[in-house]
């Protein structure tokens, strides 16, 4: 099954790149050519990078080397997508072009040059014209003149075009359309990842929750995926949003990293100046356990954030867990559900901190009133929405299960790509609301 999985992708990779340089470099020259043969450089150059920024991320390779692939590699990607997406727009609308130009050379078409008279019908009785013009009284040119026995000039057809063949016309209009739509797509989905996250604010009423705790607020922070693209500087603006909104707890929900605490720790130092009254927690991602879980915990235990490992801690209001990310099974370190919630006072409020929403299932079986989680990142890349959308209760937002609330954050930076396109990174403050 997995050589078949290889396989289908793999050919699918190839039509859609072989399909990309046909409509933007094939359909778009005259002849085989230097522009041929750099568009097929280009875009196989192009997933050349894209691998191999890939493959230098997983296999922990120097980190200068994962910093200078990544950039163009990731940003490859991105654009493949949307230039894909934008030809296959332009499928439909190259046929309507086509005609529009028909249209409009039929419009604009000159007259004929001369018009052909018919012939005046012979009365009855008189003598049968002579099909010499001397006699029928019509001037003649001597033979040896200039136009004597010349050919008559052929017609031009007026709706042909003097330039490019329409056909070539509509394809690089469509090609040019395209390109320009799906560079413009990404690098304002670039631009809103560079600039950070926007904060968002959302309501939950919860109905245990104690009187003296309306209006809590939890700054819940998921994916910020430091790494080769995202450095110290961006972690500096995630922490200073958050900073400035004054929460009473912050909630850093996973994938913080993408990489070694030897490469990132000075990226993620900005983290020590979190700044909240009841202070501030960590649970583990996947990406965690791409990156070196254990150490991360420690890191993060370092810079001031308490990591909740299948723990639980009571505040005055309400109960406070969280548990490990289900990619932590393959450590011995996946999420334990008994071990933080089996023996807590079920009459307290519980907010649990789990990366995933499909943890969810378990926080209702276990009487949590509240999940947050990120993990998705509203699909980053739409259509990529519909994809997450499959793999997970809840893509982003707040939702009811059952007597559990589950809200899930977009996230605040970018997996792969630098880039959002539908899917604006944010960091929410939920302020909590007693019933009572």
């Amino acid at each position: 099954m997995v050589i078949v999985f290889l396989l289908v992708t793999v050919s699918v990779l190839v039509a859609a790149n072989w399909y990309l340089w046909r409509r933007l470099f094939r359909d778009t020259t005259r002849a085989p050519g230097a522009a041929r043969r750099a568009g097929a450089a280009l875009i196989a150059g192009g997933w050349v990078l894209a691998v191999a920024a890939l493959v230098a991320e997983r296999t922990g390779a120097p980190f200068w080397l994962q910093r200078t692939l990544a950039w163009p590699g990731f940003l490859w990607l991105a654009l493949s997508i949307y230039l894909l997406l934008a030809l296959l727009v332009g499928e439909a609308v190259r046929p309507l072009l086509r005609r529009y130009l028909e249209r409009r050379d039929r419009a604009t078409a000159p007259p004929a040059a001369a018009d052909v008279r018919r012939p005046e019908p012979i009365p009855a009785g008189a003598p049968p014209r002579t099909a010499d013009p001397a006699e029928d009284g019509r001037d003649t040119e001597a033979p040896g003149s200039p136009g004597a026995n010349s050919p008559a000039p052929e017609p031009s057809n007026p709706s042909e075009p003097s330039g490019p063949s329409r056909r070539l016309f509509v394809s690089r209009v469509v090609a040019g359309a395209a390109a320009a739509a799906a560079v413009g797509t990404v690098g304002h989905g670039s631009y809103g990842v560079l600039r950070g996250p926007r904060v968002k604010r959302v309501t939950v009423p919860l109905a245990k929750l104690p009187r003296g705790a309306h209006g809590f607020r939890i700054a819940v922070v998921s994916d910020i995926h430091l790494g080769p693209v995202l450095g110290r500087g961006f972690a500096q603006k995630v922490v200073d949003t958050i900073n400035a909104t004054q929460p009473d707890l912050i909630a850093v929900v996973g994938d913080l990293v993408d990489g070694s605490v030897k490469d990132l720790g000075p990226a993620a130092a900005p983290l020590a100046q979190l700044r909240a009254r009841h202070g501030a927690y960590f649970v583990t991602g996947n990406h965690e356990y791409f990156s070196g879980a254990e150490q991360w915990v420690e890191e993060v235990r370092r810079l001031g954030l308490r990591p909740l490992e299948n723990d639980r801690t009571e505040l005055p209001y309400f109960d406070l867990a969280g548990v490990n990310d289900v990619a932590g099974e393959d450590e011995g370190q996946g999420p334990d559900f008994v071990k933080a919630l089996g023996d807590r006072d079920t009459a307290r409020a519980c907010v649990l901190l789990a990366h995933q929403p499909v943890q969810i299932h378990d926080a209702v079986e276990h009487g949590v009133d509240l999940q947050l989680s990120g993990h998705t990142h509203g699909g980053q890349l739409w259509p990529g929405s519909l994809l997450a959308a499959a793999a997970n209760p809840t893509v982003a937002g707040l939702e009811r299960y059952g007597d559990t609330q589950l809200y899930v954050s977009r996230g605040a930076g970018a997996w792969g790509p630098p880039t959002r396109v539908g899917a604006p990174s944010d960091i929410t403050v939920v302020e909590l609301a007693s019933a009572r």
